[in-house]
């Protein structure tokens, strides 16, 4: 099957969910990558003989984030709302995710591949989220960094807006495994390490061993999500970063 902007379909005799983001080159994780993405999950992730979900990309980039638009005033609180929602379902999944990563994946694109249990990235592949430029923050990446790497080092992608390759980030324990051809080595990722496990007893090793990070992310995203809609939203200089972003200009800080 294919959406408008993802690829779906199963592989390895409908044991593996393929997920391909499919709006080169920026594959903006847009309102639509989002609900196409959500969906796809919740159509699939039931199926007791599914063991494990790969999502990729199209074109040189896994993606260059998220729709700066949707992140305006009118819009954030819907666009933010379905994608802790997709990302909550992602960390929530009974099965593992795997992501293949090349080229830019930031902001959103890289929440996305936060979601993931795995990630298989290129060496070069870039990994930020810049959201602070724009003078807001990125609530899934402020749950899921600190989950995935020494804080100091979660805390510096945040505050920095700075990026990291997919060779650092496996030094810093984000990725784990660095290869000229992610798709591939998630593939044999796939055969070698799940397929040959029963599918139900995966499900309970998922479960077990994500039970309290899926209780602290949940909790945590809520609390974020209420900080960046009645909080951040309401400074000046939120709406002035996002605006001087799509107006092409500098920005004004006024510090509040």
């Amino acid at each position: 099957m294919t959406e408008s902007c993802l690829k779906v379909w199963r592989d390895r005799d409908g044991r593996l969910l393929r997920l391909r983001l499919a709006r080169p080159k920026a594959n903006i994780v847009d309102a639509a990558m989002i609900a196409a993405l959500d969906k796809a999950l919740a159509d699939n992730l039931s199926d007791p003989m599914l063991s494990a979900v790969l999502v990729d990309h199209e074109g040189p980039h896994f993606s260059f984030g998220a729709s700066v638009q949707e992140h305006l005033p009118d819009q954030c609180a819907a666009m933010l709302k379905g994608f802790c929602a997709l990302i909550l379902r992602m960390v929530e999944s009974p099965v593992p995710i795997l992501a293949a990563v090349r080229g830019q994946c930031l902001g959103g694109g890289m929440e996305v591949a936060l979601g993931a249990n795995l990630i298989f990235a290129a060496p070069d592949a870039k990994f930020g989220q810049p959201e602070i430029q724009l003078a807001v923050f990125a609530p899934p990446a402020s749950c899921l960094l600190p989950e995935r790497m020494p804080r100091g080092e979660a805390e510096h992608i945040l505050f920095s807006g700075q990026s990291i390759t997919g060779e650092e980030g496996w030094r810093l324990g984000l990725v784990h495994a660095v290869t000229a051809d992610p798709e591939a080595a998630a593939l044999a990722y796939f055969d070698e390490a799940l397929a040959p496990h029963s599918p139900s007893s995966l499900r309970f090793a998922v479960r077990a061993a994500r039970s309290d990070l899926v209780q602290r992310v949940k909790t945590k995203l809520a609390a974020l999500e209420e900080l960046y809609l009645t909080g951040l939203m309401s400074t000046r200089d939120a709406v002035e970063g996002l605006t001087a972003f799509l107006e092409k200009r500098p920005a004004k800080w006024e510090g509040r």
